[in-house]
């Protein structure tokens, strides 16, 4: 993927906050025929194809940066830990000490960024934005795959300032998205955070979609596994550790009562396709038409100087 910003263009300050431009069913419709629309598609297929075949124990190449963003997502989870749940008798989801660790987060942009110093100094606001809304909303305590692509975005502008290269891509899955799910899953516990517009029992995930995308691409061309073993308890137990899809599946069973069939007859449905190849190929094409084509969700999608605003008029 190809650098658009220049090292002149960090030099002489061509940054701008990201702000939201997607508002009406028409716009949408020049969103998905944009530029940029693909360019973000085409940057999930990558990572997507980069961990074919690869578990998350194996060892993988680690980029001096990679190292410093999986010590930033320690620091967030640290601001975490040392910001416990209030007494919340008024309801069951959102725990007001979320805004205390969000603002924590806000806080600690600078100082995150700065210490991976490549970042050039002048794209941090710009960048920032991304990373502040990957965690949640402050106002109404919730969290969805729209955050989820926020994260993704981040990791996006990193690799488009030359802080990233190909060459991470299966880190970046297999080591710096982890982690931040697993950061994820620790808030989503501490604060419990609403699933933001969630599909209820026809989503595959409260919350969550890459690990489902990403997770089924390790396992395109696995020898044994196929998409019915999520069925098989010994199995999950086995594999969750080596493979995010069955780790996601597993995370599932332990928070639902019921069986999977009752509480998430998307992934029982998935579990029929014969390879995952097709269930792989299937996640892409929801995620384009859940995710990024979908105005609930494509509303609140930012762009700055990095991710350009498509020309709607």
């Amino acid at each position: 993927m190809a650098h658009e910003i220049s090292p002149n263009d960090a030099a002489e300050g061509k940054f701008s906050v990201p702000s939201k431009a997607i508002l009406t069913p028409d716009d949408m419709e020049i969103w998905k025929q944009s530029s940029t629309y693909q360019s973000i598609v085409d940057y999930i297929v990558q990572l997507n194809t980069s961990v074919f075949n690869k578990k998350l124990t194996d060892d993988v190449h680690e980029s001096e940066n990679v190292r410093l963003i999986l010590k930033l997502l320690e620091r967030v989870e640290a601001i975490a830990q040392e910001t416990p749940p209030v007494d919340n008798n008024a309801s069951r989801f959102g725990n007001p000490a979320f805004k205390s660790f969000y603002d924590k987060v806000q806080e600690a942009l600078p100082t995150l960024h700065n210490n991976i110093p490549t970042i050039p100094q002048a794209a941090i606001p710009e960048i920032s934005i991304y990373l502040q809304e990957c965690w949640g909303n402050r106002a109404r305590i919730d969290y969805g795959s729209g955050m989820e692509l926020n994260f993704l975005c981040w990791l996006f502008c990193l690799e488009k300032l030359g802080v990233l290269t190909p060459e991470d891509h299966p880190a970046l899955v297999l080591r710096v998205f982890w982690k931040y799910l697993n950061v994820m899953r620790l808030l989503q516990k501490t604060y419990w955070l609403e699933p933001a517009g969630s599909h209820g029992v026809w989503g595959l995930d409260d919350y969550h979609f890459l690990p489902f995308l990403w997770g089924s691409g390790q396992l395109v061309g696995h020898p044994h596994l196929r998409p019915k073993s999520i069925h098989n308890a010994e199995v999950i137990e086995e594999f969750s550790q080596h493979y995010m899809y069955f780790a996601c599946i597993q995370f599932i069973n332990s928070v639902k009562t019921a069986s999977l069939r009752w509480h998430s007859p998307m992934l029982d449905d998935i579990s029929g396709v014969k390879t995952w190849d097709k269930v792989n190929s299937g996640m892409i094409k929801m995620f384009n038409a859940e995710v990024l084509g979908k105005l609930p969700v494509a509303q609140h999608f930012l762009f700055g100087s990095i991710i350009r605003r498509p020309s709607f008029y």
